[in-house]
């Protein structure tokens, strides 16, 4: 018997890029899959694509407004005590001077990568502790490791994601319940069209280094086998030489961001 075939596997942010792939390369492995984002007529699409279709289910959302989000997942204690795989996938990113980006614009970040990525996580917990049993993926960033430009609440979102999750990981150290992080550089994804502008609208614009990224076929495989492997933590993509700069060689580090162009 597959890894997967008797989990049921909750995926935020599955209209599109990592979401999408990861609900295919994990519903391909046997998975039942449950697909959430603010696109409910895509959803409804992917799931009619995904193999055995009749055993995945979509729940619209947006994880944006953390007070309608929790009235909703109030409603759904049946479904979610189901769950025994969370990717806490959905996200948004930011091209904008910190001095420039309105403080709407970043309230929006942090609601959508953080509270957001809290409140679901939150939602399907009480179950899993009741189980002993289940597992959460936080997709972050190296942006999650350190601050870079044009990303100043982006990354501290991804900051936050790190704290809080490494903190209720070490709560759990006496349960069965996992918590990893992937944090991949590029992905060929709309990320950067659908990034915030300094007054908070959509950029809109394609950052032509992310076609040199990886895919996100590539990054959904990963995410399998860091939970199949329970990893703590995952990185991936060239950006990740960053990170251990960072850790290791600071002073080099910021010599090398000094000398990157940003988009």
């Amino acid at each position: 018997m597959s890894f997967w075939s008797d989990k049921t596997v909750w995926i935020t942010g599955a209209s599109s890029g990592i979401g999408k792939a990861t609900a295919i390369e994990l519903a391909k492995k046997g998975a039942s899959i449950i697909l959430s984002s603010r696109r409910a007529e895509v959803l409804k699409e992917i799931k009619s694509s995904l193999p055995n279709p009749e055993r995945h289910q979509t729940l619209p959302l947006d994880v944006s407004d953390s007070q309608k989000l929790t009235q909703l997942l109030s409603t759904k204690t049946e479904l979610l005590s189901s769950v025994n795989v969370l990717i806490n996938n959905a996200g948004i990113s930011q091209r904008a001077l910190t001095w420039d980006a309105s403080l709407d614009s970043e309230r929006h970040i942090m609601e959508t990568n953080y509270f957001g990525a809290v409140v679901i996580a939150k939602s399907v917990l009480p179950y899993m502790m009741k189980a002993n049993n289940g597992f959460i993926v936080i997709l972050s960033s190296p942006a999650g490791k350190f601050g870079f430009p044009l990303r100043s609440s982006y990354a501290a979102s991804k900051h936050a994601l790190h704290g809080y999750f490494e903190s209720l990981r070490a709560e759990l150290k006496e349960t069965n319940i996992g918590i990893s992080f992937i944090c991949p550089g590029r992905v060929q994804t709309n990320i950067s069209k659908n990034a915030l502008q300094g007054d908070g609208s959509a950029s809109n614009s394609m950052d032509e280094r992310l076609a040199r990224g990886i895919t996100p076929k590539q990054c959904a495989e990963v995410i399998r086998r860091a939970v199949e492997q329970r990893k703590p933590e995952v990185y991936l993509g060239r950006e990740q030489v960053l990170i251990y700069l960072h850790r290791y060689a600071p002073w080099l580090f910021r010599w090398v961001v000094k000398r990157i162009k940003p988009n």
